[in-house]
């Protein structure tokens, strides 16, 4: 692994995998606290809308696609706001358009020759300097934001009527927290792709919640924990020669997996 860091996309795909790592364990944590996963997943399925725009009208990929994932989130906070009722089955539209949008516009994209792979499964060997300095510009931005209004974000998680009565903007937080998440799920499909978005940005967090006392501590075990499966997940991809997507959930799954089962072994040992 060492000789890899010569190359410079290796020093890229380690920069890109830390940068998502931070956006995972901090807006992840948001998501598995307030038990937001399927609307998180739905919010990652539509931003292939965004990737089959930008290949069709020939804007930046990493901007378009950020852009398209926002509105979606935007619209989907909104339903689930207003009918909370029939949320599951708005979100599965909403999902599975985005989906056939960017599967059509790429279809009908002159000249298209773009790996489909790169984007189902991560390309983070291939990504470019301009893309590194839009995710830490979009890091930076999640960091402030959650810094700014973590007390309010704190206590929204856990009870949204005793926010509302505290004078806490629910619904205005609510739709900035689902617009930090698309832009971190923009940022973490660079790294796994979008079918395995998910799995990044719950395991980590899920994994933190386990043992973290408190949110904040929460985020940065996350943050810790991601780092790790995406630096492992790079290693084995190299060894091998893999996908490196793939191999970062794998990592994910298999510690995730193997955290359950020791824990149900110590009880029933001490049982």
């Amino acid at each position: 692994m060492l000789e890899a860091l010569s190359f410079e996309f290796m020093q890229n795909a380690l920069m890109a995998a830390v940068l998502a790592s931070i956006a995972c364990g901090i807006i992840g944590s948001l998501v598995v606290v307030n038990r937001i996963v399927f609307l998180s997943g739905g919010i990652a399925h539509t931003a292939y809308g965004g990737v089959g725009l930008a290949f069709f009208f020939g804007w930046p990929v990493l901007p378009c696609t950020i852009g398209f994932t926002l509105a979606a989130s935007l619209v989907m906070g909104a339903v689930t706001l207003r009918h909370s009722d029939r949320v599951d089955t708005i979100i599965g539209v909403l999902w599975a358009a985005g989906m056939a949008l960017g599967i059509i516009l790429l279809d009908i994209t002159p000249g298209y020759n773009v790996d489909l792979m790169s984007f189902l499964f991560g390309s983070i060997l291939a990504v470019p300097v301009s893309d590194l300095w839009i995710m830490a510009g979009l890091v930076v931005v999640i960091l402030a934001l959650v810094l700014l209004f973590y007390r309010s974000f704190l206590v929204m998680s856990f009870d949204q009527e005793f926010a509302r009565a505290r004078g806490v903007p629910v619904s205005i937080l609510y739709l900035l927290m689902l617009s930090m998440v698309a832009v971190s799920v923009v940022m973490i499909i660079r790294v796994v792709g979008l079918i395995l978005v998910i799995a990044l940005l719950t395991i980590p967090p899920y994994l933190a919640g386990r043992f973290a006392k408190s949110l904040g501590k929460m985020m940065l075990a996350a943050i810790a924990w991601s780092i790790v499966f995406c630096i492992t997940g790079l290693w084995i991809s190299y060894q091998f020669n893999i996908t490196s997507g793939a191999s970062i959930i794998a990592c994910a799954t298999v510690c995730f997996a193997g955290i359950l089962l020791t824990e149900q072994m110590v009880k029933k040992v001490r049982a």
